[in-house]
């Protein structure tokens, strides 16, 4: 039995920490991209449960100097990987969340229309641990499953998305480790 399935939006599984930072999505909008980022508060640090924090708008901007910055801004992303393998939900998957910004996929521009994005814990210059690429494997063969429009080829970095702006996931992001470990749950969960 899978540790994962998808329900109406919702990653049955998965810690549900509802995030306020979502929109309906435009009509007869598919879901067709899959965005990886990565996120570390405050920056390059792990494990104090910030990020959860920020996504609900709870972040207390007084506990550290870098959380000024982030005072007014309203962001979520529909999954955290935590450094331990942690999945949570912030946001149904068939709402839009407010992870890429000013973006652009194929000349196509407001990426959070027709996305769903994945935060991992960590930083461009870290490298990921082996339990976020094993549940972030799994959780993309089943956004695949469910997603139709969802594959490997529509599956990018938040820098492909708005280059020169953004970094992340970073160059210690290994996607041929993504894509292998992708290919492997693939065989298993469809068998």
């Amino acid at each position: 039995m899978h540790k994962y399935s998808i329900v109406a939006g919702l990653l049955k599984g998965a810690r549900q920490l509802p995030s306020p930072n979502f929109t309906s999505r435009p009509p007869q909008c598919p879901i067709e991209l899959l965005v990886i980022h990565n996120i570390s508060l405050p920056a390059g640090e792990f494990g104090g449960g910030y990020v959860q924090k920020f996504f609900q708008n709870h972040l207390d901007c007084s506990v550290h100097p870098t959380f000024v910055q982030l005072k007014a801004l309203q962001v979520s992303a529909h999954l955290l990987i935590t450094r331990e393998g942690e999945v949570i939900q912030f946001v149904n998957f068939n709402n839009r969340a407010w992870h890429a910004g000013v973006s652009s996929y194929k000349s196509r521009d407001n990426c959070n229309d027709f996305s769903i994005g994945i935060e991992l814990e960590g930083t461009d210059d870290c490298k990921f641990t082996a339990q976020q690429y094993q549940e972030l494997a799994e959780v993309s063969v089943l956004l695949q499953q469910q997603y139709v429009q969802i594959n490997w080829h529509s599956t990018v970095g938040h820098s492909d998305i708005a280059p020169g702006r953004k970094t992340d996931p970073g160059r210690c992001f290994d996607w041929q480790k993504y894509r292998r470990m992708w290919s492997a749950c693939s065989q298993v969960i469809n068998g």
